[in-house]
Order: C-alpha cells, then structure tokens, then sequence
C-alpha cells in the first residue's frame, strides 16, 4: 500500500530531524530525484518538521520581537514551500493516473490525494512528539497517562487515514473517482493581490 512507504519514509526523516535537532540543519534529500515519490514525500516532511519546530519557537514569551518577525516570515516561507510540495505531489498522482477514464458515474474526491498525504506527515509529527510525552521521565504519571491515552488516539487516527488515502488511491486507478486539483492561489505572499504589499510598491 502507498501510506506503508509514506508513513515509513515520514518516520525516517522526523528521527534523522532529531539527531541534531535544530531548524537550521542542513537538509540532504535520501531519495534522488529519479526516485519521484519518494523524494517529495521525504522533503515534504522534512518542511513539516521544521516547521512544527518554527512553531514551538515563536511561542516562547520571552521571544525578542525581532527575531519573531524573523520567525514570522520563516514560517510563512515554510507555509508556502509546503503548499508547493503538496501541488508537486499531486501533480505526481495526475501523471500517474493521466491514462485512467473515469466511469460515467464516477465521483470527486472533497480533497486530493496529496492534501491527505499532508495530513498524513502532520500525523506523524503528532505521534512522534506525542510518545515523547508519553515516556518522557521527568513528567508525572499523570501527564505521561494522559498522553498515552493520546496517543493511541493519534495512532488509530493514522491507521484510518492511511485507509481512506489507500482506498482514494484505488478508487481513482479504477476510475470511481476522478482527480481535479485545485491551485491554492494564496493571495497574501502576492505583491499584486495583497493590499498591504500592493501598497508598498
């Protein structure tokens, strides 16, 4: 199944994340680029973890308000990366598929293939910090339950995910549903669409 090489491949770049554990790690790709899939899924990922970090960051309230509105902009450059991955993995599903005519009753998905896919990645960020909780020596048995009950949560979350990913991915190959993919057209990183950079101009 396609979620069982995802999931396995956002496990490995959340622990290589881990081993020096900074937002300003250089990044390696593991998959070359002829290897498609996987060398989105791992660098889609790696955005998604530094981001979760990004984020941990700028809720420190003792944050110098210069280096948050460095932050801010980091993030949002982070938000658009991770939207462009999302259409780059897509895209991928469309060449895929671009042989496949969908039955006369075929039906639209509410989201591609590729925004589950991200979810996905988000999940295994949740799991993954969620056991630290969970086994983290210096909480109380308290915290550390609470979290265990959490995370098995999250961890049936990502089994029924992983299914409904799966079975979109079959259903489109056999033509009961069909892909229509939707740029995002984000309008506040646009110098023309965004009043407030319009005006700077």
């Amino acid at each position: 199944m396609f979620t069982s090489k995802a999931n396995k491949i956002f496990q490995d770049v959340i622990e290589k994340y881990h081993i020096i554990n900074t937002v300003d790690q250089p990044f390696e790709n593991a998959y070359p680029k002829t290897s498609l899939i996987e060398h989105l899924l791992y660098r889609k990922c790696w955005i998604d973890t530094v981001q979760w970090h990004y984020e941990d960051i700028i809720r420190d309230p003792q944050i110098d308000p210069v280096a948050a509105l460095k932050l801010k902009r980091q993030i949002d450059a982070s938000n658009q990366d991770r939207t462009d991955m999302v259409e780059y993995i897509d895209s991928y599903f469309l060449e895929k598929y671009n042989h496949v005519t969908p039955k006369a009753n075929a039906t639209i998905n509410t989201e591609s293939p590729a925004w589950g896919i991200d979810r996905l990645s988000i999940l295994a960020l949740k799991i993954y910090h969620m056991n630290e909780e969970a086994t983290r020596k210096d909480a109380s048995d308290a915290h550390r339950a609470a979290c265990q009950k959490k995370l098995g949560v999250l961890l049936e979350q990502r089994v029924d995910l992983s299914t409904a990913i799966d079975t979109l991915l079959s259903d489109i190959e056999k033509g009961d549903k069909y892909m229509k993919v939707y740029k995002q057209m984000k309008m506040y990183n646009d110098d023309e669409l965004n009043p407030v950079l319009r005006s700077q101009k």
